[in-house]
């Protein structure tokens, strides 16, 4: 993929951020990484991605990213654990996007967990308070 910046927004390359964990070369060692690699397989419609990175008791049978959506920003507000030894964490974060034209955003926080030794996403909740 040719993409100069990671989608992410962490400001580094994306074949030094994302790219590694979406091509399969790497795994991502915090929550707050699988989080932003999502949002990066979100924004470039990488569905096989989403799914491997699902927790297996909360993932819907069809993983598809709406080709309609353009990710335009995220910005991660807070983590809760979710670092290289611990088994869950905690990850709130705004993602702005696009549909024909029209902003939105999604805020959301969400729960990681270690399935098998890789952080997984389990759930989440919308509009935190």
């Amino acid at each position: 993929m040719a993409t100069t910046h990671c989608p992410c927004g962490s400001g580094r390359p994306f074949a030094e951020c994302c790219g590694p964990f979406l091509e399969g070369g790497a795994l991502p060692q915090t929550a707050e990484a699988l989080m932003r690699s999502r949002y990066t397989a979100f924004a470039l419609g990488a569905p096989d991605y989403l799914r491997s990175s699902w927790h297996s008791n909360t993932c819907p049978r069809d993983v598809l990213p709406n080709p309609t959506t353009k990710w335009t920003g995220l910005k991660i507000v807070a983590t809760e654990a979710g670092g290289p030894n611990d088994i869950e964490g905690e990850v709130e974060f705004v993602a702005r996007y696009k549909i024909q034209g029209r902003a939105h955003r999604l805020h959301e926080r969400s729960r990681f967990v270690r399935e098998n030794g890789e952080w997984r996403y389990l759930d989440g909740v919308l509009d935190p308070d």
